[in-house]
């Protein structure tokens, strides 16, 4: 069943609400989206101070649209009803293309689309990782997750760049291989939680490789094979991060701090799961409020001397 919030979101605002054809104010649904980002995310208004203010709504806009399908794929508990819900935020999304968009994140959403000349594909592509989490709950292989972060998570940094104005091919190759690594980062930090939803993104390869089969995830087993696997993952999620770095250098200087975190927000989230000696299964590796700030002031600190925007050039 639903959470409680989202029956009511969905109540009010879903497929089968009868005043759902008449779509509200922009004024009324902008409003509607930054009251969503901060109820949903409460980083999510700290992390908008760094932003422009300029795109502050639309970085709202954004995320509720994101959080609706979040909500749509993993809040009914019924793979089959999740399905239908996502098949009409589809529809809606392709309505709010031909100007007919009547729910309010559509509705916010349309000035963003048009202001900064955003293709359908982004959108979509998302959709097509919600989908796909109803119906796959593990990978076999290494490139079938990353098949899979394609969708779940590299649109997000494209989006970030059309927000910027500075979407290009190399841009967003770079902006992919960021992307990638931070849902990587967050798949290690998350692997007791995803396993208690019934999902492991760990590829099972891989853990054959080392010798953790099935019957030691079900035991939830923190053994010296679980934790070299955790570790030649955790690597790999650095690389990506590392070579999507130089993106850095190539934004504008208002979007600088802003990526220059995503970089070292996922590299820190991989040293916490080292520093625990990857064992995610006793412990979720996070950071403290103020090793955010810390990170921050360092980030901010090296992009003014020159040295970060150095490193992210080699």
């Amino acid at each position: 069943m639903p959470t409680n919030s989202f029956a009511a979101e969905l109540q009010r605002y879903g497929p089968e609400d009868p005043s759902a054809a008449k779509a509200p104010s922009p004024r009324q649904s902008r409003r509607y989206c930054r009251r969503l980002a901060k109820r949903h995310y409460e980083n999510f208004i700290v992390a908008t101070r760094l932003i422009p203010r300029r795109l502050r709504q639309d970085f709202s806009n954004v995320y509720a649209y994101c959080r609706w399908a979040d909500d749509l794929a993993d809040e009914t508990g019924d793979p089959a009803r999740s399905l239908a819900l996502l098949d009409w935020w589809d529809r809606s999304l392709r309505e709010c293309y031909q100007g007919r968009a009547v729910h309010p994140v559509f509705v916010a959403l349309n000035d963003t689309i048009r202001r900064h000349e955003i293709p359908p594909e982004p959108w979509v592509d998302l959709l097509v990782a919600f989908r796909q989490d109803q119906r796959t709950t593990r990978y076999e292989t290494f490139d079938q997750l990353l098949d899979y972060c394609r969708y779940s998570a590299n649109p997000v940094g494209r989006l970030v760049l059309y927000l910027g104005g500075c979407h290009d091919p190399q841009r967003a190759r770079l902006a992919d291989s960021i992307s990638t690594g931070l849902q990587l980062a967050n798949f290690w930090q998350d692997v007791a939680r995803d396993w208690d939803r019934g999902r492991i993104y760990l590829p099972m390869a891989h853990a054959r490789r080392f010798g953790y089969d099935l019957s030691d995830f079900g035991r939830r087993e923190s053994s010296d094979a679980f934790r070299r696997l955790m570790a030649f993952e955790v690597d790999e999620a650095e690389g990506w991060l590392r070579r999507g770095a130089p993106l850095v250098r190539l934004v504008s200087d208002e979007l600088r701090l802003p990526v220059a975190l995503f970089v070292h927000g996922g590299l820190a989230i991989l040293d916490a799961i080292r520093r625990i000696d990857y064992d995610v299964w006793s412990a979720r590796p996070t950071l403290t409020k103020w090793e955010k700030l810390r990170l921050l002031g360092q980030c901010w600190w090296r992009l003014k001397r020159g040295t970060l925007l150095a490193e992210a050039g080699q």
